[in-house]
Order: structure tokens, then C-alpha cells, then sequence
């Protein structure tokens, strides 16, 4: 079977011509049925097998922008699903933009960080409170709430914050590592969302448990973005952002400085790294992530409260990680995706299919039994069985190969230089 598999992506107008097929057959499921998940899934599963062609990067990119941002709106578009396809499709984003700052926390630097989602929780609350009234109750000066106009802004204000906290969690936790790391992270995470909860008093700035509503929702030229076919725009763009910035920083001086912390940080300090500001440049640059994606968060749900930024989110946003697999850009992509979508619409649709079943008498399964509400329990089966039959995640990382022979050409033309300006010298 890998012999066929290896002549077929060999083959680049074959492998080409039956993708451009795959496309066009699940794009036209989705289009003439009212809700398809599978066709949705298979047409999602495209940008999967794209990866795997042998193609050049330029051109894969430009294809998955076309299923992105043409092919899969324009499908989805003529169904009553539409909304509930984009909505799907605007947290998958969400989610793997934040998986990808968690990775280069967890996976590049080796920072065990359990409490991620305080830095989510951080934008989503900065945006929530200067768009509503609750800003008027402490700021002493300004009007609010502020428009919608000014969502922009704040996506910048949320990647500050975030960098910003994120430094200050680095510096206390720079002396402790493993288990110990990882326990003062989760209580950093904690106290977050405990603070945001009891907030409201003696001065009531997060109105505590009853959460914020009512954020004002983004603008640009007069458009008002309430829709989620309208965020998807808006996160697609910023998921592009994050990709385009991890990939140069994964492949820059800082990326390798952050594996070679992960593999040893004595034998890294000894090479001459910086061990402060490398973890400290991890902690901001992947909070930043998290706090720019909280700002849009809380301005598509419209709705914030210390409920949607517990542990528990928290250690699915590691899920991804290892699920995809750590320090890997296109694996925790892809774990982020699985783990969304299975959290958002194939649970919910199963469980919906099987109360129809129990309803017509055909099956009767208990209501404890949905697998809406064993989802956590299925998201820990599945780590079991990764774990024991793949260790390093779907999409495991690689490290970059060089070619010894280049190198050497390139060492030996760059000695041979001064060696010929001191003969002319001379």
C-alpha cells in the first residue's frame, strides 16, 4: 500500500487532477443538502490531504486559501446549516490559534503551562468591560461604552495584556520546572478566574458571576459583525497572522534557542542562551496569542463569565497539543481541529441522532450515556490510546535537515575569501 501511495503523490497531475475531484464532489454535497456534516468534514479533510501532496508550499497554500476563504463559504452558503457550519468553523480558529501559542510554550520551550486560558480570560474580559457600561463604574474619565469600531484596537490591547501577564507569570515560576512548574501555573490560572468572579465588589468592574453581556459587536466602514460567516473573515485573517509568525519564529535564532532549552536547559546556558529572556519571550509571545483571540471570543459570543475559563479549558487546549503533537505547527493545527469539531458537532449530532432513535422506540439509551456528556471521557480514551500507539501525535515534529554538502561548499567559499583579499594585501 505505500508503494501505490508514494507512485500516486509522486504523480503531480494525477495526485492534482483526483484532489480537484475530492474538492469539487464535497464541496457539491454540501451544497445541495440542508445539513451534511459528513460532506462538511470531508471537504475540511481536504486541507489534511493537501499536506500530504507533493507539492510546493506556495502552491499548497494558495489552494487551502481557496477552500478556506472561497470554496467552503460558497458552499455552506445556500444551506439553512450556514450559520452553524461558519460558527463551527470560527472556533476551530479560535482554538488553534490559541493551541499554537500554548505550543510554543509547552512544545518548543518545554514550559509545562496548565493554566493557559487566564490569559484568554484577560482579553475577552478587557473588551468586555470597555465596550459595556461597566467601565463607567471605576474609570474617571472617557465615555462608555466605547463602539464597536474600536474592536481593532483592542485586538492589539489583548496581545499586550496577554505578553504583559504572560511576563509576569514568567518571572515568579523561572526557578522552578516539571511538576512544580505545572502546579504554579494551574493556581495562576485559578486565581484568574476567581478574581474575575468576586470582582464586583467593593467596586463592580467583571459584575463577578452573573458575567458581562451585551459587548458591543466589531465594526468596520458601518458593517456591524454579528454574524459568524462575518467573524469567519476576522479569524481567518488573524489565524494566518499567528501560522505566518510561528512558522518564521519556529525556524529563527529564538525557535531553535526555545528546543534547546526544552532538550537541556544546563547544556543550553552552557552554549551561551539566555535561559531568562528565552522563557520569558515564550510565556509573552504565546500569551499574546490567547489574549488577542479572548477579545474576539467575547465579541462573537457577546457574553462573558468565569464559566468559559476553568481548568477544564484549560487542559483541552493541551489535548490539542499532544494530540497533534508537541513543537509541531501542522499537528497541533490538526488536533486542535479534531478536538473542536468532536467537541462541537460530532458529539452533539450523535447524541442528537440517538434521542431521535430513543424517541421512535428503536433504541433506548440512558441520558447519563450521550455522548454529549461523555465527551470529556472520550477526549481521555482518546489520549490512552494515542498515548500507547502514537506517543509523539498525529503529525509529529521535524526537525529541519540541511544539506552537509551545501553547507561545507558554503563554509569553504566564505574561508576562502579573507584567505584571498590577504594575498591581494600582500
Amino acid at each position: 500500500m505505500g508503494k501505490y501511495w508514494i507512485a500516486f503523490v509522486a504523480n503531480k497531475s494525477l495526485s492534482g487532477g483526483l484532489f480537484l475531484l475530492y474538492v469539487i464532489v464535497t464541496s457539491i454535497g454540501i451544497y445541495l443538502s440542508q445539513k451534511s456534516i459528513v460532506s462538511f468534514l470531508l471537504l475540511l479533510a481536504s486541507l489534511l490531504i493537501l499536506y500530504f501532496l507533493q507539492f510546493p508550499d506556495k502552491v499548497k497554500w494558495a489552494a487551502a486559501l481557496v477552500i478556506l476563504g472561497v470554496v467552503l463559504p460558497f458552499a455552506a452558503s445556500h444551506g439553512q446549516s450556514y450559520q452553524s457550519y461558519m460558527d463551527v468553523a470560527v472556533m476551530v480558529g479560535i482554538y488553534v490559534a490559541m493551541a499554537l501559542g500554548l505550543n510554543i510554550v509547552v512544545g518548543m520551550a518545554g514550559l509545562l503551562d496548565l493554566g493557559f486560558i487566564a490569559f484568554f480570560a484577560l482579553g475577552a474580559y478587557t473588551y468586555g468591560i470597555f465596550t459595556t457600561s461597566q467601565a463607567s463604574h471605576f474609570m474617571p474619565f472617557g465615555h462608555y461604552p466605547l463602539s464597536g469600531a474600536s474592536f481593532w484596537m483592542f485586538i492589539l490591547i489583548g496581545c499586550l495584556f496577554g505578553a504583559l501577564f504572560g511576563v509576569l507569570l514568567g518571572i515568579p515560576v523561572l526557578r522552578v520546572k516539571g511538576d512544580y512548574l505545572a502546579m504554579v501555573t494551574l493556581g495562576f490560572g485559578e486565581i484568574v478566574r476567581i478574581v474575575f468572579n468576586n470582582l464586583d465588589k467593593p467596586i463592580n468592574i467583571t459584575n463577578g458571576a452573573m458575567g458581562i453581556s451585551s459587548i458591543a459587536p466589531p465594526e468596520l466602514f458601518g458593517i456591524r459583525f454579528i454574524y459568524p460567516s462575518q467573524f469567519y473573515y476576522v479569524v481567518l485573517v488573524l489565524l494566518l497572522i499567528v501560522i505566518y509568525m510561528v512558522r518564521r519564529l519556529e525556524r529563527s535564532k529564538m525557535g531553535r534557542a526555545w528546543k534547546a532549552v526544552r532538550e537541556n536547559e544546563i547544556a543550553a546556558q552552557a552554549m551561551g542562551i539566555p535561559l531568562v529572556k528565552t522563557k520569558l519571550a515564550a510565556f509573552a509571545i504565546g500569551a499574546s496569542f490567547s489574549g488577542a483571540m479572548g477579545v474576539v471570543f467575547a465579541a462573537k459570543q457577546a457574553f462573558v463569565d468565569p464559566t468559559s475559563f476553568t481548568y477544564l479549558e484549560s487542559t483541552t487546549i493541551l489535548v490539542m497539543v499532544l494530540l497533534g503533537g508537541m513543537g509541531s505547527v501542522p499537528g497541533v493545527i490538526l488536533g486542535a481541529s479534531i478536538i473542536t469539531i468532536l467537541n462541537l458537532q460530532v458529539l452533539t449530532e450523535v447524541t442528537n441522532w440517538l434521542n431521535q432513535l430513543s424517541m421512535s422506540g428503536v433504541l433506548k439509551i440512558p441520558d447519563a450515556l450521550s455522548p454529549a456528556k461523555m465527551q470529556r471521557f472520550i477526549f481521555g480514551l482518546l489520549l490512552i490510546v494515542f498515548a500507547l500507539y502514537r506517543s509523539k501525535g498525529l503529525l509529529p515534529a521535524k526537525n529541519m535537515h540541511y544539506d552537509l554538502e551545501k553547507l561545507a561548499r558554503r563554509t569553504h567559499s566564505m574561508d576562502a575569501v579573507p584567505a584571498a583579499g590577504e594575498t591581494n594585501k600582500g
